[in-house]
This record gives C-alpha cells, structure tokens and sequence, in this order.
C-alpha cells in the first residue's frame, strides 16, 4: 500500500477524527490521502500553518487525544513552530507531521545552503521544543516512528513531536506486514514511597495547602482530585491555566502568581505543607526569589518530568517521579484523623476579607459573560489582559472548561484554538476571548468559523491598546506609551465590518445591559461581539519584580497586611 495511506489507516485506528494543515507540494500525497479516507476522517483546511498548530493544541486540549497538524516543506514547516512551541511549554500532545524535498534532492553533506526548492532543516529547529523530531528516510520505518510518536506524545509529561517525510517516502509502496513497530521500555516510580512521606507530613502539619498544576488538567484527572479534596479537606489553589480544575469547592482558594488571586498566595505563604503536584513553579507561579515562596512550608513536589526538579524551590524540599494520576492515587489512600477546621477557617477569613478588592470594569464583563453562557461549553482565551480577567473572574459552572496558552503566551491563540475544540469535544458550543490585539494575529481563521458556521461565539476586549505592555510602560517607562496605544503608534480596525465582510453576525456594545439584549449567544453559528472598554485598563494585583507573592500592587493597607500575615499557627510576617 502507499505509505501516506498508512498514515492515514494509523491515524484512524488511533481513533482520531480531525486534523489541521494548510496544502502544500511536499505533502500533496498525504493530503490526497486524506481525500481518499475522508469518511473516516477529516482534514481541515485552516488559511495558515499557525492556525492549524493552533487548532491541533485545541483538539488535544478537549479530545483527550493527540492532536494532528500537518504542513509542507519550508515556510508551511516554520509557520508551526509556534505551534510546535505551545504544545511542549503547555504539555500538549500534538503530532507535527511535515513534507519534505525527496531524498534525491536533499542537501544532505553539501556544503549549500540549500538543494531542494523549500528545503529546510525543520528537525534540527525543533529539535529543543520538541519531545521528539525525526527525519524518516526509509519507508519501512514508518510504523516504528508513527507508534514511537503517538507513544511520546501520550506518555509520561505530554508533549508534542514532528516526523519529517520526504515526498518520495510519503508516495512510497510498502508491504505493511512486514513493517517492525516500537516497543515502549517500562519505567518505575516512587508512588509508596511518596504515599508513606504524605502521610506522615499531613498528620504533623497544621496548615497543609495542595498546589495543583497543569499535570491534572491535560490528564484529565479532575474527578480524582475532587475525590482527594473531599476525602482529606486540606485547601488548595492551583496555577492559572489550571484555574478551571474544581473551582466551585469549598476548599479552593484561586490560583497562585504575579497575576494571581491575593487570597491564594496569602494561604501558600502561610502554609506550613506544601504538596504540589504536576506544577511547573516557573518564575510566573512563585516569583523572582524562590526563596519568598512558601518560606516555611515543608515542601513535597510531585511531577512526571525529573527536569523540572532541577529548579528547586527549596534545597530541602522532597521530590518524587511520578504521573499526576499516580500521586492522586495514592494520596486518596492516606490515613487521615487530622481535622484542619481552624486552618480552614483562616482561609476563609482571609478569602473574604480581600473578595472584590481588585475588581474593576473589565472582570465585571468577565463576570457577566460567565453568568450568560450556558452549561458544558468550551472558553477559549488569548494571551493579554484578556487572559487574566477571564481566570480572576469567570465563574466556571460544571462540565465547562477553559484553554489556555500558558507557557508560551502566545498572541493569537484564541481564536484557531476554538476550531480545533469545536472538533475535539464533539460539537460543543466555543467562546472564544481574545484582545484587540491578539485576535489580529489570527484573524484569517474567521474565514474557517465563517465557512463551517461553526458556533463559535468571539468575543474582543477592545481596549484600543496592547493593554498588558501599555501598563509595564506606565510602571517603568514614565507612560511613554511607544507603539501599544493609537498615539504611540497601535491601532486596531472596525472588527464588526471585518465580521460582515466573512459573513459572521456582530455587535458592538459598551453596556453591561446590552450583554442580555444581544442575540451573540443564541445565534445558532458564529457571532463577534466587540466589547468597547476603556482604553486605559489594568490587570491587578500585580507582582512588583523581586517582592513575595503575597505583597502584589496595589499594595494592601499595612495594617491589613500584617493582620493577615499574623492569623494562624505559623506566622510568616517577615517572609
């Protein structure tokens, strides 16, 4: 059979259903392919190799599966990579295939820049971003590299992977029989020891905190933590993109960071046990001096990749190489006879002393979007001011879920991200939230949403300004608001008449009244709703560079500070 056929056979046994890319020469015979199955499985055709990136992490996000994106040799291969940067920042796991010149036109050893039309060394670019990047050379290599990816990219700390394809190995005849394929190697893990060290830390501690990260959330794994919240009643926050996990229990008390709830990090600052599971705690999550972070807190961290435990927070801090679902596993069967009433207690006290303390306008707007869309639909966000009002303030009701670009941060996101949940959920209703800014990056991609009718519902935070950079340049650049605002040099375009020109329904509001009156979320396919805000906007609080994450700006009254820091057993004044 012809080897882009077995790709094509491989992805559907693997039970994909949809897959993203942009048509190109060198991957003409797995399009073709593509054409060939398409009752089976569909190929879609986004207006940019970005888009299809994009939308193939929203198909993993939602699907529980990889998600597929495919483009040509050249720039069709380069325009994934931020794509391709994404999914390994965020653990998503995406298989990146691309065409490449034939063999018999590669450079190979010749001392050129280039042989082939469009050839380009895509697997060394991506090579450091990438679980796994391989050139395939010999068509009966195909079944070993095609397992191997799906493997890689499922197993152990998600990720994505490329396999890079000649145009004469994708049009090749192979005897699929005959193929050999990929054994996975066993890995073992700490999981009794980590259960033994839990128990014992939870039963001397008396202000415990969990810290839940992404690991729980590309698992999938959000009915096992409810159980172990509600089996052990210890508090927790999580990371922000995490925000969404089980954000409506009692024992949940926001997510941590520079942009974080104060509540949250006032609680992990004061904890005396921190067990953080499947968090990266980069720079974002616990500030500049990791030290600051948790400063009395034993600290028991789990995660599935034993190169994050080379950026230790503390040097005595406990360390344990296992999956999310591993440590859910085995911290639901600890003995627990501790009662945290008191502790539990304190973090409501403190969750509501500072409740509504950073509102403003825009996580008003937040709010009341959340109020007005309905049960079991898919939010997508951008990357911007938009991002932080949506996890301060959405209102998460059951079996919705958020997507984020965490890591990256990549502009842009929203948008393409929402085609590929669409996909991957099975139909379900998107919200799609994105900036002025953000949405210009992708902004082609409406002409999918237009041509499917996809109901996808997109909504622009229109502040008429790159809002997050124009507040750094208040902080530090004495309001010299160069190329972020329409004097400096920004501008954004009439997005209502960009929408009629691809057919989409609009409206423009500025109203918090017009939200009920606008027919953007019964409309049965695709709406854009233009937000007007404000142009001078703000995301608070705010970490200032170097201090603790409980001392955000706008900095709290130094008499509420203190009486705050001073509640409980384990006093952290001077943290």
């Amino acid at each position: 059979m012809k080897l882009s056929d077995y790709i094509v056979e491989y992805l559907i046994r693997q039970n994909i259903t949809d897959v993203f890319g942009y048509p190109g020469g060198m991957i003409t015979h797995l399009m073709d392919s593509f054409r060939k199955y398409s009752e089976r499985i569909t190929a879609h055709n986004t207006s940019h190799e970005q888009g299809a990136a994009f939308a193939a992490c929203g198909y993993a996000q939602t699907s529980g599966k990889p998600g597929i994106a495919y483009a040509t040799s050249g720039p069709g291969a380069t325009n994934l990579v931020t794509g391709i940067c994404n999914a390994y920042f965020d653990s998503l796991p995406v298989i990146f295939i691309t065409g490449q010149v034939n063999t018999f036109e590669a450079k190979d050893r010749l001392r050129v820049r280039q042989r082939g039309f469009q050839e380009t060394d895509i697997v060394s670019m991506v090579s450091g971003v990438t679980k796994m990047a391989v050139y395939i050379e010999s068509p009966d290599k195909i079944k070993y590299y095609l397992e191997r990816a799906f493997a890689m990219a499922m197993e152990g700390r998600r990720g994505p992977v490329l396999l890079d394809i000649p145009m004469n190995v994708l049009r090749a005849d192979i005897d699929a029989d005959e193929l050999i394929g990929y054994n996975k190697e066993f890995q073992g893990n700490d999981a009794r020891r980590f259960q033994e060290e839990l128990q014992k830390a939870v039963m001397k501690a008396k202000q415990p905190c969990f810290l839940f990260g992404n690991g729980i959330k590309s698992s999938g794994l959000e009915e096992k933590l409810k159980c172990v919240i509600n089996t052990l009643k210890i508090p927790f926050v999580t990371s922000m993109i995490s925000f969404d996990v089980f954000s409506d229990s009692p024992y949940y008390f926001g997510f941590i960071g520079a942009y974080g709830e104060r509540a949250a990090n006032f609680i992990v600052a004061k904890s005396d046990l921190l067990i953080t599971i499947g968090a990266r705690l980069d720079i974002r999550q616990v500030g500049a001096q990791r030290e600051k972070f948790a400063p009395n807190a034993e600290i028991i961290r789990v995660d599935i990749d034993d190169g994050e435990f080379t950026y230790a927070l503390h040097e005595d801090e406990k360390q344990y190489l296992l999956s999310a679902e591993q440590a859910l596993d085995a911290a639901v069967n600890i003995s627990c006879t501790q009662s945290f009433s008191e502790w539990l207690t304190i973090c409501r006290t403190i969750k509501e002393q500072l409740k509504g303390y950073d509102d403003r306008e825009p996580n008003r707007w937040i709010q009341e979007i959340s109020r007005c869309i309905p049960r079991d639909c898919i939010i997508t966000t951008d990357v911007g001011q938009n991002q932080i009002w949506v996890a301060q303030s959405f209102v998460v009701k059951e079996k919705q879920k958020v997507l984020f670009s965490g890591g990256h941060g990549a502009m842009g996101y929203s948008l393409p991200a929402a085609i590929g949940a669409f996909y991957g959920s099975g139909g379900k209703t998107i919200v799609s939230i994105n900036g002025d800014g953000g949405i210009q990056m992708n902004i082609q991609e409406l002409q999918f949403i237009a041509r499917e009718k996809l109901p996808i519902k997109i909504v622009i935070m229109n502040n008429k300004a790159l809002g997050m950079i124009r507040h750094f340049q208040e902080m530090y650049f004495g309001g010299e608001y160069y190329l972020t605002n329409k004097d400096g040099g920004y501008s954004a375009p009439d997005f209502c008449k960009i929408a009629e020109a691809y057919g989409i329904p609009n409206g423009k509001i500025s109203n918090f009244d017009d939200l009920d009156h606008s027919e953007w979320i019964d409309n049965a396919g695709p709406f854009l709703l233009d937000i007007q805000l404000d142009g001078n906007t703000y995301v608070y609080p705010k970490l200032e560079f170097g201090k603790p994450n409980q001392d955000q700006e706008p900095l709290l009254d130094r008499k509420l500070y203190k009486e705050l820091m001073n509640l409980g057993i384990v006093n952290v004044e001077n943290a």
